[in-house]
């Protein structure tokens, strides 16, 4: 059967499915509609008319419809500039196009030099049926989807039974006689204005409902649009009310079939956040209720008249009048963008130098913000908005700086000192990386941010080109420790003694302290273990007065942390793995009957839907990820961090709208199952039924620390059945939002918008996890069937109150990182999801889960610890590792020191 689903491009595709319940049709960029716009374009003032556009399309548009009938311009040599200027902006050029004119010449010139598959809009049997046929094949010639206005010889239609008429005759001209798609059909039954007060007018949102309604039962395939602005013209000038009037028609007209719609993306009211008392007034208009609904309406519009966000927006701009430096300051402080150009502008006007604006205004202003982020008065989210300002203004300033240094052949820096940051050798994780570079730039710091997967001599080249002041390391897997203390022995053995920061999820000042910070005594080592805790430390260790004795307390503090953890270690009394594998745990596998998958070997998922990916999102994680620290969602009501955690979650819910209404991430999944057995400490998976022959093994470790019965201590292997007891199986997965988080991030940061950057990563992150939560819960519940009849809520899901385990490599029950090439071999990931492994076993892209499924109910999640030198050298035979490498592998839960290794350089 024929795929029929409306398909649109502009750089990009855009498919109309059922998931995507309504598309916003940006209406700013018509000169009808908008008087600015009317203004740009008259003046030809198109780079700030394209911005226009641009602003639609951040907010969420995802069709922007170009209208340029006004009287007093060339409409159509106007919409051909228009539209190749635009055509050179791919961040606006990426959705499709809808031309809108009343002229055929116009729409014809648009078709002419627009890209991709744009939509005309419209085409009608005002003139009669010749010419509506004759405009719906040069569409079809064109490649075009249409509008079709419920217009007809007789007029326009109004009532609802006119609307049917008209958008009937349509449809059986278009399909049977032009040959015209029905699914690139867009019928518009009109929109007309309510409240007026004309009583005829009362059934006109009705109609459009009603009309719409049938269209969509009627005639297969089409979709129906309308322009909700006309709607509510008899409340021009009071927005708060037109947006709860637009929310509430496009609620029920939705309801009725509606799946587009031209309206102003970024002031549209939530239907449920309305005023219940101004919701129902608008109710009663929109569905004619009642006949005094207009008057009553009338009489709350007023009250209502200041309590929009727009209106908001002007009773707060009265810091629009302070002087130039108080409202950067104000700017910087509350993250505002809107004016930070014109700003920057006028105080470089007053200024003697562009430099004296960076090193003033803006500069005082982050003051505040560090003092504020300092003293707990502003979170992580704040200040990385706050940074968003800054670089916008400076990117402003910089081709003055540029110029001046040209004519005047002197280099001048304002910088505080200047830092290189990296995420090491076979590492792809940097949100934290990004969050502590953005708050050191805001306190003046120079940044030199190398990326992610950094070779360490590249490290050392670049610090050595640049005179760098630092040097900053982030890592987020267990083998990337191990690549830290490498780096620092290379910068002992170099001869540097510049301070080296670690950070990352996997670092501490324990780590630090054992392992890092001995191989590097000419400089200072320094855990960092957040961004609100960067600046102080950066400062300390470059100033000449404060670093002697700072950097005497970290090391007096580090031998102290260093010996401690030692003693530690010598009083944990830990076991020969003879007799930890005497104490596995025993389980009664006479009475367990392993439940057989519903296939063998490996399938693909690709019926993930975005919007369902979103709505099992972890919240709690992601506030973390920004130093929110709390559970969601009472973080959100957080007497201290509250304020802070709903701004944030606002934004991060409206950008995951966009990312789910727009499709930015293309989800991909594999999973399999295979015949298990344990043997020893080994998992033996096997071909077939009989068992006789072995597809791979996977290798468990197990625990040695000195345990007191009953408690065993575990390996993974020990939830799986041991041969000759039944026939068990284990399964794996790959998961991952898509590679499409790292160019989306990339696109934001060249805006200078890394807040919206980390964001969107940190966005993915999650969808990951998501993801690899309903994919178990598919596998209990479907694939492999262990729970069937499980019906667990999200929460329920979040606190694993469900039988069955999905350990992954590197994590504590597995910490041997070299486990995912087996597994990844086993499933074939790389070629179905894309998904590959760095030299350091690092997932890329970053957004990416794996891991087995255990399926006995007893399974449960723990830690190994450490280990000794007898199961270091059993892993590696069995493995058929040399004892060398088995040590770099598992060196942060060895509990001896292995013997030094040749320098990194060397190797």
């Amino acid at each position: 059967m024929t795929d029929r689903q409306l398909r649109l491009s502009g750089l990009e595709p855009f498919v109309l499915t059922p998931e995507i319940p309504f598309v916003n049709v940006g209406e700013r960029t018509n000169v009808t509609g908008s008087a600015r716009f009317r203004k740009l374009i008259t003046n030809r003032e198109y780079a700030a008319a394209l911005e226009v556009a641009r602003d639609q399309v951040e907010n969420g548009a995802q069709i922007i419809d170009i209208n340029m009938d006004e009287g007093l311009i060339d409409s159509k040599a106007v919409m051909v500039e228009f539209l190749n200027l635009l055509a050179a902006e791919p961040d606006i050029a990426r959705v499709p196009v809808m031309l809108d004119s009343s002229k055929w010449d116009v729409i014809e010139a648009g078709l002419q030099c627009v890209q991709g598959k744009p939509i005309v809009n419209s085409i009608s049997m005002k003139e009669g049926e010749d010419e509506f046929r004759e405009h719906a094949s040069l569409c079809l010639a064109y490649g075009a989807a249409v509008v079709v206005m419920a217009f007809d010889e007789k007029g326009q239609a109004d009532t609802s039974a006119r609307k049917i008429e008209i958008c009937a005759r349509a449809y059986k001209i278009l399909t049977e006689e032009v040959g015209f798609p029905p699914e690139d059909i867009i019928f518009d039954p009109n929109v007309f204005a309510v409240a007026t007060g004309i009583e005829e007018h009362n059934n006109y949102g009705v109609d459009f409902i009603e009309a719409t309604r049938w269209i969509r039962q009627n005639l297969p395939h089409a979709h129906v649009s309308g322009g909700v602005s006309n709607l509510s013209f008899s409340f021009r000038g009071n927005e708060p009310v037109r947006e709860a009037m637009h929310a509430v028609f496009l609620y029920h007209a939705i309801q009725a079939g509606m799946d587009m719609g031209i309206v102003n993306a970024g002031q549209l009211a939530v239907y449920d956040q309305i005023d219940p008392e101004l919701r129902e007034a608008c109710e009663d208009v929109v569905l004619n209720r009642r006949e005094d609904a207009t008057e009553r309406l009338l009489d709350l519009a007023e009250r209502f008249r200041g309590d929009g966000k727009r209106e908001e927006k002007v009773r707060d701009l009265k810091w629009r009048d302070w002087p130039v430096e108080k409202r950067i300051e104000h700017a910087m402080v509350n993250g505002i963008t809107e004016f930070i150009d014109d700003d920057t502008e006028e105080a470089r006007q007053n200024a003697a130098r562009p430099l004296d604006v960076i090193e003033g205004p803006l500069m005082a202003g982050m003051n505040v913000v560090g003092d504020l982020f300092g003293a707990g008065k502003m979170f992580l989210p704040q200040v990385v908005k706050s940074a968003r300002v800054m670089k916008q203004a400076v990117a402003l300033l910089l081709p003055y700086m540029e110029e001046e240094k040209r004519l005047s052949g002197v280099e001048s820096s304002n910088s505080a000192g200047k830092i290189l940051m990296a995420t090491v050798k076979g590492d792809v994780h940097d949100i934290g990386k990004n969050i502590v570079g953005v708050v050191l730039a805001c306190n003046n710091y120079e940044i030199i941010d190398l990326g992610v997967m950094v070779p360490p001599q590249k490290i050392i080249e670049t610090a050595r080109a640049e005179n760098v002041d630092a040097i900053g390391l982030s890592g987020l897997i267990t083998p990337s420790l191990d690549e830290m203390v490498n780096m620092a022995n290379e910068l002992e053995r170099e001869g540097f003694d510049i301070p080296l920061l670690i950070g990352g999820a996997t670092t501490s000042k324990v780590h630090t302290a054992v392992k890092i910070s001995p191989g590097y005594n000419r400089g200072a080592t320094v855990h960092v273990n957040d961004a609100s805790r960067a600046v102080g430390v950066v400062s300390s260790l470059l100033s000449d007065e404060q670093k002697p004795e700072f950097v005497a307390e970290i090391r007096a503090e580090y031998l102290e942390v260093a010996e401690k953890h030692a003693r530690g270690e010598a009083a944990k009394k830990r076991m020969p793995l003879v007799d930890a594998r005497k104490n596995a745990m025993q389980l009664d596998w006479s009475a367990y009957a392993p439940v057989q998958p519903q296939f063998d070997g490996v399938r693909v998922i690709e019926d993930w839907d975005l919007r369902d990916i979103a709505d099992h999102i972890d919240w709690t994680p992601f506030f973390r990820t920004w130093e929110l620290k709390g559970i969601y969602p009472k973080i959100l009501d957080d007497e201290k961090q509250g304020e802070a955690a709903r701004t944030l979650f606002a934004d991060a819910k409206k950008l995951l709208n966009q990312i789910v209404s727009e499709k930015w991430f293309s989800p991909r999944a594999v999973v399999g199952f295979w015949r298990a057995n344990t043997v020893g400490d080994d998992i033996r998976l096997y071909t077939d039924a009989s068992r006789s022959s072995e597809l791979a093994t996977l290798h468990t470790l197990r625990q040695q620390t000195t345990k007191r019965a009953p408690r065993p201590n575990l390996a993974l292997s020990d939830f799986v059945a041991p041969e000759g007891t039944a026939e068990d199986w284990v399964g794996g997965f790959v998961v991952t939002a898509g590679p499409e988080e790292a160019e989306i991030a990339k696109r934001f940061e060249q805006k200078n918008d890394d807040y919206s950057a980390i964001l969107v990563k940190s966005l993915a992150d999650r969808m990951a996890e998501s993801m690899a939560e309903m994919l178990h819960e598919r596998v209990r519940r479907e694939y492999w069937g262990t729970s069937p009849d499980e019906n667990h809520t999200l929460e329920e899901l979040i606190a694993e109150k469900y039988n069955g385990i999905r350990p992954a490599p590197g994590y504590p029950a597995q910490p041997d990182h070299t486990e995912k090439t087996t597994l990844f071999g086993l499933l074939d990931a790389e070629a179905h999801t894309g998904v590959t492994l760095t030299e350091s076993m690092a997932m890329w892209p970053g957004s990416s889960v794996s891991g087995l499924y255990i399926g006995h109910p007893e399974s449960y999640y723990f830690g190994v610890g450490k280990v000794e030198r007898d199961q270091v050298a059993d892993y590696a035979e069995r493995k058929g590792m040399e004892p060398e490498e088995a040590e770099r592998w598992l060196a942060p839960i060895l509990n001896y020191v292995p013997a030094a290794r040749p320098a990194l350089a060397a190797e």
